[in-house]
């Protein structure tokens, strides 16, 4: 999805229009007629100097291929021998849709040592409305309504963002009315300093990240990877555990 898609309407003109490459909604897309189809995040190019201890392949997949490097890695706080695995991700987006149900199978199998963290991508107004759609859902108890969520978009054609920040989040409090959450509860988690110090960090990690195209996999703060470069989700679910195996020793 280019940025220039930033608001509701044009949201679902894009994607009618099919400006979505294949296997991800990037931040800046050619023409619809000749965007091809994403390889490898834009993101992030091998390191130039990356340490002799980085391996350049990983059993069947390649550096610079199925995976890259931050060139300026985002180091997790996290106790020794845990794995930070993220995903950064935009309710707007279609692969992302798509990737869902499989990232939500693998959490339910994935190693105790790896700590799964949705990071919502903020490119833009709608972006960072949806982002703070995201967090509120989660201060609120609720985050069986992330896949609601995509479905209510994808689905529903309920686009839950709007030109406008005050229409946005009344469309947005008529979804949670409809899940079983009071106006007060959700005006009270929306407007908490909780939601909105999270949705500032999500920015943050937006630019820390490089993230270029959505949806994209970190690895420990270190390894980048997607769909395309894996070559498939179910490619990706096992580059992730390869990858964050070979993390969990460091």
């Amino acid at each position: 999805m280019t940025r220039a898609f930033i608001h509701a309407g044009a949201l679902a003109a894009a994607a009618l229009a099919g400006v979505f490459s294949l296997q991800a909604c990037a931040r800046t897309a050619a023409p619809a007629a000749t965007a091809p189809a994403a390889t490898a995040p834009a993101a992030a190019a091998p390191a130039a100097s990356a340490p002799g201890a980085i391996p350049r392949t990983l059993g069947n997949w390649r550096l610079g291929t199925n995976y890259t490097l931050l060139e300026e890695p985002v180091p997790p706080a996290l106790p020794a021998g845990k794995v930070e695995v993220v995903e950064a991700f935009w309710y707007g987006c279609g692969h992302c849709y798509a990737l869902d149900p499989a990232l939500e199978s693998w959490k339910a199998s994935k190693p105790a040592y790896v700590e799964f963290v949705r990071i919502p991508v903020i490119w833009g107004q709608s972006h960072r409305q949806h982002a703070k759609l995201f967090y509120t859902i989660q201060a609120l108890g609720r985050p069986d309504l992330h896949a609601k969520i995509f479905e209510a978009i994808h689905r529903g054609g309920k686009l839950l963002s709007a030109p406008r920040d005050e229409d946005a989040r009344a469309l947005q409090l008529e979804f949670a009315k409809e899940n079983g959450i009071t106006e007060k509860a959700f005006n009270t988690a929306y407007d908490s300093m909780p939601v909105a110090t999270s949705v500032q960090h999500a920015e943050e990690l937006t630019q820390r990240y490089v993230v270029s195209s959505v949806p994209l996999i970190i690895v420990n703060g270190k390894y980048v990877t997607g769909v395309g470069p894996a070559g498939g989700a179910p490619q990706l679910l096992t580059l992730i555990n390869d990858l964050s195996a070979s993390e969990k020793g460091r």
